[in-house]
């Protein structure tokens, strides 16, 4: 049949279109049907097919025409041997303009095909091919299931292959990569780290050579293909990217700069801070002096923002100010850093005295946070990187912080009770200050800081008149509860443990400091039983020694003030916490062989000595606190001979050099067994059994030898 051409009825392309269709639905033969298909290809890739003809044209031919389309190797006589796979590919990426086609498994089980024209050769006549493929995976990125099955389908190496090949198409293939990196980061690295480090190589080479304003183009795309995790320090590969990005990086922020140019240089060394921390730069006068300018840079940024905040500044700037928190909590970092440090003793306090100023227009920002902008992802950078500064500088802006804290735990409160405050968002995500509604843990931040704080009268003062010890007993709580639906294999220490145990850390502080609040506070009640259960579970798995140290403590200091509560009335709970107090205690220490002589020798048990460092206070604190516990608590003396610890203790210190117990651990020792003596008549008759009297006179446990004495 003779069919009008577009030019001919360009009045009139819809009933032209529709033509067309009927005959594709009606055809008698392959002429007729390919004749009537030139047509409506054409007619898409013109443009011209608005969503209704679109759905009019997926109606008459499916999917299963296209797909015969790219399966078919024999062309029409006189065409090249792609015809019929370009215009199913046209077809394609016509349907694909829809999004509930572009996500159905009938597109999905194309990405094959759409990686293999992208990995083939590309002649002139072929582009419209390409282009068409990129429309579908682009398409396709957009659908809810999309990403997954482009990662998996194996779109990853070959969107790295098309733009490392530099044919016909391969910005968008790098456009492709950047918007699946956006959405799947993890996966596309855990498959295909060599491919997108081979990108990575490629852009870092072209980062380092360019001097023009493609340098700071660069600077906005590289932080796409910066991973958090390790391959950028585990290959010589990723290696050669990270210093080239440190050249072209010194090169850019070592002149002299525009707002816009600086910006994204300031950003991509937050990315690179937050995958690798400051490994990237080198040791030496010159990545010293790097180092200081970026803290340096970082702080005068945060300076112009924030000590006169003007509102629309503040929010075209959040993005850069948020990349100088990370700049800035590295410098606190390098500046506590004493093993190889990178920056020289002159160097850091230089870099103290600016970051304190930074860090008072931090303080001076937060002060004017209206409550309607509470919920800005920025407040919480702003919140997380002052927590930061207070964890490790306890002296300076003291009087600056303690007018701020009741807004930090009023801000921490509102974060904890409007969702799971375990939910907090990767650190990833703080360079982009865009879109997390997520409930995110302002308290794990701010728990270092409260820890120093609450040793101070002043603070301390204002924390428990805002109720934070009420807000930490339920963060505890829900913490515990976190860290115990979790498997109990080893694990490396996760935020959870590390939160649990600067909690306890705090409410250490008060009750040393404020015995009457925890008599009084009905809070310090429900901690210590929660902390009567959690032991006895804490305690066998040694993963968790330094939190079970934590508990022990803390739980037998709280017993001291609360031994008339009922949950202390020798309840089981009670029974097993002891018990289980009195095993740590018991098994921290052993003999072995003194290498100087032929005898023992006193020596921390095998299973604490890799933590003895985090719990060697502890075990003293605990030490005391349970001699402090023995006359409150008529049954605890009966809890030792059940556990023999009194045996135990004798067995070692008759065994061991005296020379090699320090004096901080004899008095710890004879604290208990004095009071374990005065209190039972069983636990003197025990201790004398077990040559008590000869061992305490070797020790000079000059008490426990009076003690022993009397009848």
């Amino acid at each position: 049949p003779s069919f009008p051409t577009m030019a001919s009825e360009s009045g009139n392309r819809h009933a032209t279109l529709k033509r067309c269709l009927g005959v594709l639905r009606d055809a008698r033969d392959d002429s007729e049907q390919f004749a009537a298909l030139l047509l409506v290809t054409r007619a898409v890739r013109a443009g011209e097919v608005d969503a209704r003809t679109r759905r009019q044209i997926f109606d008459a031919i499916g999917f299963t025409f296209p797909t015969r389309l790219l399966i078919s190797r024999q062309p029409p006589a006189g065409c090249p041997p792609h015809t019929f796979r370009a215009l199913g590919l046209t077809l394609l990426a016509c349907f694909c303009t829809d999004p509930e086609l572009a996500g159905h498994s009938q597109i999905l089980n194309k990405i094959p095909t759409f990686n293999d024209v992208l990995l083939s050769p590309c002649d002139p006549d072929c582009t419209s091919m390409v282009d068409d493929v990129y429309q579908c995976l682009s398409a396709v990125l957009a659908t809810a299931r999309g990403p997954k099955e482009l990662v998996t389908k194996g779109t990853v190496p070959a969107l790295c292959q098309a733009y490392l090949n530099g044919g016909h198409g391969s910005d968008r293939a790098l456009t492709l990569l950047v918007g699946l990196l956006a959405v799947a980061e993890a996966k596309c690295w855990q498959r295909d780290a060599p491919q997108l480090l081979a990108v990575l190589s490629k852009l870092s080479s072209d980062f380092l050579k360019a001097e023009d304003m493609t340098k700071f183009e660069l600077c906005e795309l590289l932080p796409h293909f910066i991973p958090l995790s390790p391959p950028l320090t585990e290959n010589s590969q990723g290696s050669e990217c990270l210093c080239r990005l440190y050249k072209g990086l010194a090169d850019v922020l070592g002149s002299k700069l525009s707002q816009s140019q600086r910006d994204p240089a300031l950003k991509l060394a937050a990315c690179l801070v937050q995958a690798c921390g400051a490994e990237w730069i080198p040791a030496g006068s010159a990545g010293s002096k790097f180092l200081a300018l970026l803290v340096n840079l970082a702080c005068v940024e945060v300076r112009l923002t924030l000590e006169e905040p003007d509102p629309v500044e503040v929010e075209r700037k959040k993005e850069v100010v948020t990349a100088c928190y990370v700049l800035m909590e590295m410098g606190i970092q390098e500046c506590l850093r004493e093993e190889n440090p990178l920056l020289e003793t002159v160097q850091k306090m230089q870099l103290i005295r600016i970051m304190e100023e930074a860090f008072g227009a931090v303080i001076f920002y937060l002060r004017q946070v209206k409550q309607e902008e509470l919920q800005d992802p920025f407040i919480f950078a702003s919140v997380r990187v002052l927590g930061a500064w207070m964890a490790e500088e306890t002296s300076s802006l003291k009087q600056e912080i303690c007018e701020l804290l009741p807004f930090l735990i009023d801000y921490a409160r509102r974060l904890f009770k409007e969702g799971s405050p375990a939910v907090s968002l990767p650190q990833a995500e703080l360079v982009s200050t865009e879109g997390s509604a997520l409930p995110q843990d302002a308290l794990r931040f701010l728990l270092p800081g409260f820890c120093h704080l609450t040793a101070e009268d002043r603070p301390r003062d204002i924390f428990i008149s805002e109720g934070a010890p009420a807000l930490l007993c339920e963060y505890f709580l829900q913490q515990w509860e976190v860290l115990t639906s979790k498997s109990t294999a080893p694990a490396p220490l996760t935020s959870t443990e590390m939160s649990l145990q600067t909690t306890c850390g705090v409410f250490l502080n008060l009750v040393v400091t404020a015995p009457d609040l925890v008599r009084r506070d009905k809070t310090f009640s429900s901690l210590m039983d929660v902390l009567l259960k959690s032991l006895p579970l804490l305690l066998p798995q040694k993963h968790h020694l330094v939190l079970a140290a934590n508990v022990a403590t803390l739980g037998l200091m709280m017993a001291r003030i609360l031994a008339g509560s009922a949950v202390l009335q020798a309840t089981q709970s009670a029974k097993e916490f002891f018990g289980a107090a009195i095993r740590f205690l018991s098994q921290a220490h052993t003999a072995h062989a003194d290498p100087n002589s032929d005898g023992l020798a006193l020596a921390v048990s095998p299973a604490y000595v890799s933590t003895w460092d985090d719990i060697r206070e502890l075990w003293l604190l605990g030490m005391q606190a349970l001699a402090g516990c023995v006359s409150l608590f008529p049954w605890l003396p009966h809890a030792a001979l059940q556990a023999r610890w009194l045996p135990a203790v004798s067995q070692l210190l008759s065994r061991v050099a005296p020379a090699s117990v320090d004096f901080e651990l004899i008095t710890a020792f004879q604290a208990v067994l004095v009071e374990l003596a005065r209190a039972s008549k069983q636990c003197r008759d025990v201790i004398l059994s077990h040559r008590g009297t000869e061992w305490a006179n070797l020790y000079g446990m000059a008490a426990l030898e009076q003690c022993l004495a009397e009848q």
